[in-house]
């Protein structure tokens, strides 16, 4: 459900500001709210430079901030915007790492902000990561010493860690706690270990401004998006005040704003049971929204509820709009049992409550992946569904993911490419001098520094050629095995591209050559570092503008989200579930396991130490194990799809 800016403000209000102890705006998506955020400094900037006065600021990094700052170059570029009168104090800082690395928070800033604007270098201040350990104390004393001769910050910027950690002040930091040297949780690295070569090069401390300091700026804003942040926002705004959540601290404040975007704000009560944050019209959305929740926290299958259940959960309002407790379980009942399918391409004959249409039969599917292994992670057991079904079942792997094979694994390959040529004497001058080249560059390169174009290539091809055994595996011709390379991701580093024409081009250009009659794309947006985003906003517009242009075919074609290896639908908004045997999901496994490179130490594993298989089959046996709750039948595992109006 889409708001306003002007919706928010009147939704709920007299509820929710019992339950939400820090006010936040909901915006429509990251580039609505960084806009939002970006008109509040620029205000504040021009504000102050009327007055002849000063700006300071104290800003954040971390890919939150990147289309924030996006916005004030523009601002700068296009508007005069100026940053002469501006005074900056950065967060944090990894310790150690030099001014130099790539991953240094020196260089993001110059890279995204700095550089681009007017703002006096002398003005810029961010704490030294390169210092040694024994001037670390005196350097974080100077610190707090040229904030206070700046004068108070007028406006504090804001990320949120996933524990709830501002700036990188982590759980059980104290309240007044001043600019020093932190020791980061393993969960803190693991989350950060995207943005450097392996998690075994994410520095272990870092330089951070305290809790104390933060508090004492005029205003703050705290910035959250998408999915991955929806569970500590809900902590950090509607849970007590403590340390154990940083970000509940500022609770305190008397001037905080958290700007949000609606998947952020899915947890808020107001978003996840607006019944009990004001009025609500009860839709058939909100109806299985709210009778789920109820029979999950009672414990109940659906059917069991009462009216005493409802009236008791404050869902009164619900029995009067719709009757008695057991039409209502019937209606949710139904549904939820429509949603279950072992025909994920659709089947003949079935009813028409079915998920999917029945003809035409069979079906041109075409399977978008962001990475080599999304595809077999998040619906393997409906992949190789579709594929038994005899559909004809296309896979777009829409990026080559190279980023994420670590030098070590590519080596094992280069010393195999070295043995073959000696076992088959096959060695060219070509080929000898291009290994040669590979392993020089991989014994002389840094913990920070980037990957040449050849070693991206090759970890490509490392990539590939799992994507490759996988689709083998379940049986897909190679004809029909596509990799776009979509040029958005090949920037050689963690940061990404905008999405652009060219991205847009060659998915529509696949797009019209298969002309799919059912679409499956990853609607997974916590992934760490946003490709699964960009991917699915590539698809979006790919699809959109086909529409736009009369493409015929498209009037035939579904689209279905499946979620990645963050997350999963909440049951209650599951439009097809695709039940699997204990046998299929050991197929399943056996599947991601071709993809070596990822196996047992996963590059970019967010907050969650496990593998990625290990991951999936929790999630599908949690899915599972809700609707066998609910009342209806249990299966070893369920995956789970969306379907989108595009």
């Amino acid at each position: 459900m889409k708001r306003n800016d002007d919706q928010n403000a009147s939704f709920g209000r007299g509820a929710a500001d019992t339950l939400e102890r820090v006010p936040v705006s909901i915006h429509a998506d990251m580039k609505a709210g960084s806009l939002a955020a970006a008109n509040e400094i620029a205000t504040l900037l021009r504000a102050r430079a009327t007055e002849g006065k000063k700006c300071v600021l104290g800003l954040a990094t971390g890919s939150t901030m990147i289309a924030v700052y996006a916005e004030l170059v523009r601002m700068h570029r296009e508007e005069g915007l100026s940053f002469s009168n501006a005074i900056t104090f950065n967060l944090d800082e990894y310790y150690p790492i030099g001014r130099a690395a790539y991953q240094s928070y020196h260089q993001f800033m110059q890279r995204h902000l700095f550089r681009h604007v007017d703002i006096d270098p002398a003005n810029i201040h961010i704490p030294d990561g390169s210092i040694p350990k024994e001037a670390v104390r005196a350097h974080c004393a100077a610190y707090e010493e040229a904030m206070a001769a700046a004068g108070c910050i007028d406006l504090q910027l804001l990320g949120i860690g996933n524990n709830g950690h501002i700036g990188f002040n982590e759980p059980g930091s104290g309240l007044h706690s001043r600019t020093r040297l932190v020791n980061l949780e393993f969960s803190t690295r693991l989350a950060n270990a995207h943005e450097f070569a392996n998690p075994g090069q994410v520095p272990r401390l870092a330089i951070s401004v305290g809790l104390s300091t933060i508090l004492q700026a005029r205003r703050i804003l705290l910035l959250a998006w998408g999915a991955g942040k929806a569970r500590i926002v809900r902590q950090a705004v509607e849970g007590p005040s403590s340390e154990t959540v940083p970000a509940s601290l500022l609770q305190q404040h008397s001037d905080c704003r958290f700007f949000v975007d609606e998947a952020a704000a899915a947890q808020l009560t107001r978003i996840r049971a607006p019944w009990l944050a004001g009025d609500v019209e009860w839709n058939p959305e909100t109806v299985r929204r709210a009778v789920v929740r109820l029979a999950l926290e009672r414990n109940k299958p659906v059917l069991w509820l009462s009216n005493s259940d409802y009236t008791e959960a404050g869902l009164g309002d619900l029995l009067a709009d719709r009757g008695d407790a057991y039409n209502i379980n019937l209606e949710v009942y139904y549904t939820l049992r429509d949603s279950i399918t072992g025909w994920p391409g659709g089947k003949p004959g079935a009813r028409p409550t079915h998920p999917e249409r029945a003809a035409p039969w069979p079906k041109r599917v075409l399977l978008f992946s962001p990475h080599p292994d999304d595809d077999i992670i998040s619906m393997g057991g409906t992949f190789r569904r579709l594929q038994e079904q005899e559909h004809e079942v296309h896979v777009a792997y829409q990026t080559s993911g190279n980023i994420a094979v670590t030098d070590e694994f590519l080596v094992r390959h280069l010393d195999f490419a070295a043995g073959f040529e000696e076992v088959a004497n096959a060695r060219s001058s070509a080929a000898e001098e291009a290994l040669a080249d590979v392993q020089e560059y991989l014994a002389q390169k840094g913990p920070h520094d980037l990957d040449s174009p050849l070693i991206r290539s090759l970890k490509g091809l490392v990539r590939r050629g799992e994507a490759r055994a996988t689709c083998r595996y379940v049986g897909i011709p190679d004809c029909q095995v596509h990799f776009m390379n979509l040029p958005f991701y090949e920037t050689g580093t963690i940061e990404k591209a905008p999405m652009g024409a060219d991205d847009v081009r060659i998915t529509k250009e696949l797009l019209s050559a298969v002309r799919p009659q059912q679409v499956f794309a990853a609607g997974d947006l916590a992934d760490p570092h946003g490709t699964h985003k960009v991917c699915l906003d590539v698809v979006f517009a790919a699809l959109r503008e086909l529409k736009e242009e009369g493409a015929e075919w498209i009037v035939d074609c579904r689209l279905w989200l499946y979620k990645g290896a963050w997350q999963e639908w909440d049951i209650e908004d599951i439009d097809m579930a695709v039940p699997m045997s204990p046998a299929q999901v050991l197929e399943k496994r056996h599947g991601i396991f071709m993809h070596q490179s990822q196996k047992d130490i996963v590059p970019f594993q967010g907050d969650d130490a496990r593998e990625f298989w290990q991951r999936a089959e929790e999630r599908n046996a949690h899915t599972a194990g809700e609707y066998a709750k609910l009342g209806l039948t249990r299966y070893a595992a369920i995956e789970a799809f969306k379907r989108w109006d595009f």
